[in-house]
């Protein structure tokens, strides 16, 4: 037990949208990626750290049929190539696709996943061990905080400006 306990590792949790990259309205297309002030060097200043970078999203456009999860899952695979070019990236993204309004009648439910609620933290620490004590929720709204609160993680709201120095005064 003890060297389990020895491997835990701290992560920030981002919020996409807003935090990580310029919220546009449902992004899923590669060319309309705009990275937040000094986001990327931030999620290498967090790699540098010996922090895991962990991507938590709500992605509510799969649900009202606006795009599929492949699509999801290209643009992540676009933002950690994007990063590789200075040397970051990011852990793991992790994304809810349903909404209890859905037009897409598979993904219309009222899950764990969808923030406030924190199932996606709570997968992330089934896929990694993770030291939640020393963790934080980085978000550009009162849902991210609170989904962070929930699973034990300290909330940071983010409002905007270096992204950057925003993780310099909390790691």
């Amino acid at each position: 037990m003890a060297n389990k306990m020895a491997t835990k590792r701290p992560a920030v949790f981002f919020d996409r949208d807003g935090t990580l990259n310029v919220d546009t309205g449902y992004l899923h297309e590669q060319e309309k990626l705009q990275w937040m002030p000094e986001a990327q060097k931030a999620v290498k200043y967090v790699n540098d750290r010996g922090y895991l970078a962990i991507v938590i999203t709500n992605q509510s456009g799969v649900a009202r049929g606006m795009f599929g999860e492949e699509a999801v899952k290209a643009l992540h695979a676009y933002m950690n190539e994007s990063l590789g070019k200075i040397g970051a990236h990011l852990d793991a993204l992790y994304y809810c696709p349903h909404h209890p309004e859905a037009a897409v009648p598979s993904y219309r439910q009222d899950c764990d996943c969808r923030k406030p609620k924190s199932g996606l933290i709570e997968q992330a620490c089934r896929d990694f061990d993770i030291d939640l004590g020393h963790s934080l929720m980085v978000g550009d709204s009162p849902r991210d905080v609170e989904c962070g609160r929930g699973a034990g993680v300290k909330g940071v709201l983010y409002e905007g400006g270096s992204l950057l120095e925003l993780l310099e005064q909390h790691l």
